[in-house]
């Protein structure tokens, strides 16, 4: 026979929530491609406006450091990540790196 203890049955234990999932877009870094421009790109943001506003506002991160430089160079496996979502650069192939 068991008997119930109050305050002492299973503890539950919270999970943590899960990462967003990390986008890949192919982009060609033969020229430099910015942070606002990848922002587009990604579709993380829509327009340049709103790209150079969540720059400055610090709201857009880059491989988890806030970055306030809209114009960074970025490269083949960066994540660029802006209001809930994340995205990674990946060079085509035979294109500004060695994928």
């Amino acid at each position: 026979m068991s008997r119930h203890i109050a305050g002492r049955g299973r503890v539950s234990r919270a999970t943590p929530p899960a990462a967003p999932p990390v986008d890949e877009v192919e982009c060609d870094l033969e020229r430099k491609l910015t942070l606002g421009q990848f922002l587009k790109l990604a579709s993380l943001i829509d327009t340049g406006a709103e790209a150079k506003d969540a720059v400055a506002a610090g709201e857009v991160s880059v491989n988890g450091e806030v970055d306030l430089r809209r114009g960074r160079g970025l490269m083949d496996g960066d994540v660029v990540s802006a209001r809930g979502r994340s995205a990674r650069v990946v060079a085509r192939r035979g294109v500004g790196g060695d994928r």
